[in-house]
C-alpha cells in the first residue's frame, strides 16, 4: 500500500518559489544562516582570543579595533558574541534533539494506544510541564552542580512535553482518516502505523515546532546563564555576558546592547523561520492563497 502524504501535490520547486515569496522565511532563514556561520566561523578564527585577559584594554568603546568594545576584562565582546553564539545553538540542538527524540514517541503511542495509557501519558507529561527550565535546572544544579550539560538537560525535560502534545493532537487529527483504516484492514499494527503513515503526515507539524523550541531553548539558555546555571567561565554565553554588564550599564552600556542584540535578532530569526515555515506547508494557509 502506498503512504498517504497530507500535502497537496505540489513538486519540490512550487514549494521553493513559494519560499522565495515569503518574506519572514526569507528573513529568518537569512538571519538563522547568519549566526550558523558566525557560530561555525568561531572554531576557527575570531578577532581575538576570548580566554585571554587585557586589563589595560578594559571597558573600550567600539572602535576600529574593537568593533564590539571590550568588556571590564578587556576582552573583545565581538569575539565573545561568535563563541557565545556556538554555545548557545549546540545546548538549543541538543535540548530540542531530546524533546523531540522522547517526546514525539511518547505523543505518538499515546494517540495510538488511546485510553487509559493515553490518559496516564498525558497526566504526567502535564505534570512534567508544570515544572519549567529554569525551576528544573535549579533541582538539578543543587544536585550536580551548575554548567552547560545540566541547562541541556533542564532545556530538554522541558521540551519533552511540548512535543509529546504536539504529536499526540497531530496524530489524533490522522488516525481517523480513510488510509488508516486500509492500514488496519491490511494487518498492520499500531507501531507500524505510527512510524509508516502517522509520523510521516505530521512531520511538517512537528518542523516547525521544532524551530519555535529552538528559538526558546536558546533564550532559555541565555536565562540560565544569566543566573550562572549555564556555561561557566571562560567559556562565553550570552546570558552570562548581559549579567557582567548589568552594574556597568552607565561606564560601558556597549557589554549589555550588543549580546541583548544577539538574543533578541537568534530569537527573531527562529520565529520568523518557523512563521514562514507555518505558512508555506500549511495546506489551509497554501489553499487560502
Amino acid at each position: 500500500m502506498t503512504l498517504h502524504i497530507d500535502i497537496p501535490e505540489e513538486t519540490l520547486a512550487s514549494i521553493l518559489a513559494k519560499a522565495f515569496r515569503n518574506t519572514a522565511f526569507l528573513t529568518g532563514f537569512i538571519i538563522s544562516v547568519l549566526i550558523l556561520l558566525m557560530a561555525v566561523a568561531s572554531y576557527i578564527w575570531t578577532p581575538y582570543d576570548v580566554t585571554k585577559l587585557v586589563i589595560a584594554d578594559k571597558t573600550q568603546a567600539p572602535s576600529p579595533a574593537h568593533w564590539f568594545g571590550t568588556d571590564h576584562f578587556g576582552r573583545d565582546i565581538l569575539s565573545m558574541i561568535m563563541v557565545g553564539a556556538r554555545n548557545s545553538i549546540a545546548v538549543a540542538l541538543v535540548a530540542v534533539g531530546i524533546g523531540m527524540g522522547v517526546g514525539v514517541p511518547l505523543g505518538a503511542f499515546a494517540a495510538a494506544r488511546g485510553g487509559l495509557v493515553d490518559e496516564v501519558l498525558m497526566r504526567v507529561n502535564d505534570l512534567v510541564f508544570a515544572f519549567p527550565a529554569l525551576l528544573s535546572a535549579i533541582m538539578i544544579t543543587a544536585i550536580f552542580g551548575p554548567g552547560a550539560v545540566n541547562a541541556i538537560i533542564a532545556i530538554g525535560i522541558f521540551n519533552i512535553p511540548v512535543f509529546a502534545r504536539v504529536a499526540r493532537a497531530g496524530a489524533l487529527a490522522i488516525w481517523p482518516r480513510e488510509f488508516i483504516l486500509a492500514a488496519r484492514a491490511a494487518g498492520k499494527s499500531s507501531t507500524q502505523i505510527s512510524i509508516e503513515h502517522v509520523l510521516p503526515n505530521i512531520a511538517t507539524l512537528l518542523l516547525v515546532q521544532g524551530t519555535i523550541q529552538f528559538a526558546l531553548a536558546i533564550l532559555a539558555e541565555a536565562g540560565l546563564s544569566y543566573l550562572g546555571l549555564g556555561a561557566q567561565p571562560p567559556m562565553p554565553s550570552w546570558g552570562r555576558m548581559l549579567f557582567d554588564a548589568q552594574t556597568r550599564m552607565v561606564v560601558a552600556p556597549w557589554m549589555a546592547i550588543f549580546p541583548g542584540m544577539a538574543i533578541v535578532v537568534a530569537v527573531l530569526g527562529l520565529n520568523l523561520l518557523g512563521d514562514g515555515l507555518a505558512d508555506i506547508l500549511d495546506p489551509k494557509s497554501r489553499r487560502q492563497r
